[in-house]
């Protein structure tokens, strides 16, 4: 399924999400013009979760083994991993930058990333390949967008046999399916040794630290009047 668009209006001009889109698209660029040097800097860049447990094979410096929970967050593996993460920025970002504020979006998108690759790394503590992606923390933005607006509608591309269709389906349905799919795929993953390929546990760790953050990073709503209360109605 492919997230057309939703049917929340944003009140605020969502800066810091063109902002992100921008810096990953500048990187990604930058990423291409290496030429035969990419993989040294995805292998010292991207997060590699045996760096962490395998101290005499990768070493112990600091900035080397840090730095990653950052960077690896905008490092993309091609132009569909680039445009794909993107697309689900656009689409879920501008409404909760909305009602966390700009500021306090930009530390909640950060700290989403960084959960992710912790849940990553614990979950694949031997694997030695470089994983790279925004998508821990546009998981969590996602996580975020269930919480708050549970009932809009996303506008979905749906592949039925050779047709394609677009209809509209509630976000808690849309995300709840999402979200399922990357714990099924994710606990198959671990139980069977798989490694490589998705980081299903670090769209998991991004989705439920920007489920339950959200709380802490959205704006007080405005108690309405006595009065207007029972005329107001958000959906």
């Amino acid at each position: 399924m492919l997230p057309v668009r939703d049917t929340v209006q944003s009140k605020t001009y969502p800066i810091v999400t063109i902002g992100l889109i921008a810096a990953n698209s500048a990187v990604f660029l930058y990423q291409l013009s290496l030429g035969s040097h990419i993989e040294r800097f995805l292998a010292t860049f991207g997060l590699v979760p045996a760096r962490y447990f395998h101290y005499g094979e990768f070493g112990a410096d600091p900035i080397t083994r840090f730095l990653p929970f950052f960077s690896s967050m905008f490092l993309h593996g091609g132009w569909f991993h680039l445009i794909g993460n993107m697309w689900f920025l656009w689409i879920f970002g501008d409404n909760v930058e909305d009602r966390a504020g700009h500021v306090k979006y930009l530390v909640f998108y950060v700290l989403c990333g960084l959960a992710a690759g912790f849940a990553h790394v614990f979950t694949n503590p031997n694997s030695g390949i470089p994983t790279v992606g925004a998508s821990g923390a546009i998981a969590g933005v996602m996580g975020a967008y269930f919480v708050l607006y549970p009932r809009a509608k996303i506008w979905t591309l749906i592949p039925i046999f050779f047709f394609v269709q677009i209809i509209e389906i509630p976000a808690f349905i849309f995300l709840g399916y999402w979200i399922l799919v990357q714990f099924l795929i994710g606990t198959f993953a671990v139980s069977s040794s798989l490694q490589g390929g998705v980081a299903w546990w670090a769209h998991i760790g991004g989705f439920a630290a920007g489920a339950i953050l959200i709380f802490i990073f959205k704006k007080r709503e405005r108690r309405l009047p006595r009065r207007y209360a029972d005329e107001y109605h958000p959906w």
